[in-house]
């Protein structure tokens, strides 16, 4: 039963957020706004706005590949939202329009995530070497220190949850108070962004749930060797 409960959470939990963010932003896709700004046009805005006029926004391909990147100061935006006028074309462009802003303001978690970003590639890619092979030697440290790589990777993952969601709540009020929706297209507008935001609470805790796993095996073979 503990291994069912285990599967479900790490696989259909995140399966069943993806599906709802692409059934989400394709009937979003698919609605237009009142003012008939593209996702490019709103990104400017908002930029423009906030005084960020250094920051560029480009156009990318794919589905989905929206993001806002610190080092070249440039918000990038996949072609549909880039061109589209729709309520989730402006939902995802500002919500890339509140990571640059919250670079420009120094807010803090963003700041101990960039910081985190080597620490947690190291982690994700010792991680497992580490982990495995403990596990297949019986080695209790080197599980061990498997474990400490990997748990740099989940506080990189803990850590991006307030910027994310910070950087929707950003966008909400920029399309609000600058007129891109009206009333009656909030609704949308939050549910793009909220389920955007879901994606990261999912990987969070799949990620705690596997930190957990490895802890157990460690204490378990520890006490195997007394």
């Amino acid at each position: 039963m503990g291994f069912l409960i285990y599967f479900i959470i790490i696989m259909a939990v995140p399966l069943l957020i993806q599906l709802y963010l692409r059934n989400t932003y394709n009937k979003y896709s698919n609605v237009g706004t009142s003012s008939g700004i593209t996702g490019a046009e709103a990104a400017r805005r908002v930029l423009d706005e906030n005084g960020l006029y250094h920051v560029k926004v480009e156009a990318v391909r794919g589905k989905l590949t929206d993001h806002y990147d610190p080092r070249s100061k440039t918000v990038r935006l996949s072609q549909d939202n880039y061109y589209g006028n729709s309520i989730a074309a402006i939902s995802v462009a500002t919500h890339e329009c509140g990571h640059a802003v919250q670079d420009q303001v120094n807010y803090a978690p963003l700041r101990i995530r960039h910081a985190l970003v080597p620490v947690a590639n190291w982690g994700s890619n010792l991680s497992f070497f580490f982990i495995l092979a403990g596990i297949l030697m019986q080695a209790s440290g080197m599980l061990l220190l498997g474990i400490v790589f990997f748990a740099a990777s989940v506080l990189f993952q803990v850590v991006t949850l307030p910027v994310e969601y910070n950087a929707s709540s950003r966008a909400h009020d920029f399309m609000v108070s600058s007129g891109m929706i009206r009333n009656n297209e909030e609704g949308g507008a939050r549910k793009v962004l909220n389920a955007a935001a879901l994606t990261y609470v999912a990987a969070t805790i799949v990620a705690i749930m596997e930190l957990l796993r490895f802890i157990l095996m460690f204490t378990g073979m520890n006490n195997s060797e007394e």
